[in-house]
């Protein structure tokens, strides 16, 4: 069910939320109860093939893998409170339900890319397994994996089984993050919306109208620009892409990743706020960071607190020297890149990253022993934005490779010539004629209305700084006369907005981290 569908507008958010309200002031355990059927109902909603009747499998799936964690979870935490020494080395236990949770994503996420890899290299006889990827598996396999280290470390209560049903499942960010520690949201869970909860629904709203609108009316159609550049440059004996076309497809990537993801962002924040839940912020502006560094510390916030807490600190961080601090970074973001999609050039776009880290790192190590100026910030801006377009390439080609009748050799093929068109191998031709161009009923150059917004103009967390929207804490900045409150004029603006989602809600479009 997405949030973006009628199906959830209308009919689920509505009843949850009735349910919710109804039941509030009953037993904590009642309440807890509904909201985690209410994630369930959510969950089960979702049929891979809406020809076939609906299956309960999938809902299995994600009931006994919260069953099976929150079992070896219990007994971890019990081991834990009675130990009176650190301990020496890993529990069997808890290696047992680490491999069985990555066991699980493996088979269902992995087994197909080895399978197809081979066919690729030549070998024959070797069947592709036709696993459907389970929604949300690879948020909530992380998300417990967590939950199981921080139980062995003695750090988790002893919870009741509604409660961690809730934790896992809870339907704002159940399909495509933020990944949340216990610590954050079990307290939030007993408060049921806490006092004053009234004021939460206006603000939950607006965050998630503005989501909406960056899904809708943002997002979806940079999508069409990047989708048919794309396309163009994956045909096999197609024309090659101009400078200006390969530069075009991937700034509109850029765009819709950026207004797709900061939008389901978005609306899972305003989504959970209704019930009086803060998440952790998830995306903070990250075209505005001045570095590759400072980009992880803003795009996808919660995975990368996951990957540097559980892998790269676990690998050794950077208390091994320079040497093991640049094989740990590329240790970890190629296992980043491997967990955003089941597909090599996903590991490439992880690489990139891993290696303009080491670059960031080394450039920091220079500056301090040549005691050299920083770039200015415009500057160092723009170099960051160009390397992240760059790295969404071999990112979004992933897609011809994910795709039952692709191949890897779809996927490099398509960044290749992208990559050669990029840097001037095929020539340094802007865009072709209109009645040349692969999108010619749209303007190519209405991307760059977005791409200045997003350098320009506040986020959401920003303008809602006044009422704490994430439980990510921020410097609180001065009250601005933008910044949203709970008057007629916001109000006004709020339906603007959407109007204008109205005109454009023709079709339900996935998100881009759907299905992970």
């Amino acid at each position: 069910m997405l949030f973006n569908s009628y199906t959830f507008l209308l009919l689920f958010l509505p009843l949850a939320l009735g349910g919710f309200l109804l039941l509030r002031r009953s037993s904590y355990r009642l309440t807890v109860v509904w909201l985690g059927l209410a994630s369930l109902a959510y969950y089960g909603y979702w049929n891979p093939d809406p020809g076939a009747p609906w299956s309960p499998q999938w809902l299995g799936l994600i009931l006994g893998s919260c069953v099976f964690n929150f079992l070896i979870g219990r007994h971890l935490a019990r081991r834990a409170s009675r130990r009176t020494h650190p301990p020496s080395g890993k529990p069997p236990l808890l290696i047992i339900g680490v491999i069985a949770n990555l066991t699980l994503l493996g088979i269902f996420k992995y087994a197909g890319l080895f399978a197809k890899t081979a066919e690729w290299l030549g070998a024959t006889g070797i069947p592709a397994p036709e696993f459907i990827l389970p929604l949300g598996i690879s948020f909530f396999t992380f998300q417990q994996i967590a939950y199981l280290i921080d139980a062995a470390r003695g750090e988790t209560e002893e919870y009741h089984f509604s409660d961690y049903l809730l934790f896992v499942s809870f339907f704002p960010q159940l399909i495509a993050g933020p990944i949340v520690h216990h610590k954050e949201m079990m307290p939030q869970f007993r408060m049921r919306g806490g006092i004053g909860w009234h004021r939460h629904l206006p603000i939950g709203f607006g965050i998630f109208a503005i989501g909406l609108f960056k899904k809708v009316v943002v997002a979806d159609p940079s999508a069409v620009i990047a989708n048919a550049l794309f396309a163009t440059a994956a045909a096999e004996g197609g024309r090659e892409l101009t400078m200006g076309e390969a530069w075009t497809a991937g700034v509109a990537y850029s765009m819709q990743i950026y207004f797709d993801f900061s939008g389901y962002s978005d609306m899972a924040i305003g989504a959970a706020r209704l019930f009086g839940i803060r998440l952790p912020l998830n995306f903070h502006s990250p075209y505005k960071a001045t570095s590759i560094i400072d980009f992880w510390r803003r795009w996808h916030m919660t995975l990368s607190r996951f990957l540097r807490d559980y892998l790269y600190i676990p690998l050794g961080g950077s208390r091994r020297g320079p040497s093991r601090r640049y094989l740990n970074l590329m240790a970890t973001m190629l296992l980043g890149g491997l967990w955003h999609g089941a597909g090599w050039t996903y590991v490439l776009w992880g690489g990139l990253h891993g290696a303009y880290l080491c670059i960031n790192h080394g450039w920091i190590h220079l500056k301090k022993k040549f005691q050299l100026k920083s770039l200015p910030k415009p500057v160092a801006i723009g170099l960051t934005f160009i390397a992240v377009v760059i790295a969404w390439v071999p990112f979004r080609a992933g897609n011809f490779e994910l795709d039952p009748a692709g191949t890897t050799g779809d996927a490099l093929r398509a960044s290749r010539s992208i990559f050669s068109s990029m840097f001037g191998f095929h020539g340094f031709e802007g865009l072709p004629d209109k009645a040349q161009r692969v999108i010619a009923s749209r303007d190519p150059l209405l991307i760059l209305i977005p791409a200045i917004a997003c350098w320009v103009l506040p986020n959401t967390q920003q303008i809602f700084a006044r009422y704490r929207p994430t439980i990510t804490r921020f410097k609180r900045p001065s009250p601005a006369w933008w910044q949203w409150r709970p008057t007629l004029p916001y109000a006004l603006a709020t339906v603007v907005l959407l109007v204008v989602i109205g005109r454009q809600f023709d079709k339900v479009s996935e998100f881009i981290y759907f299905q992970f």
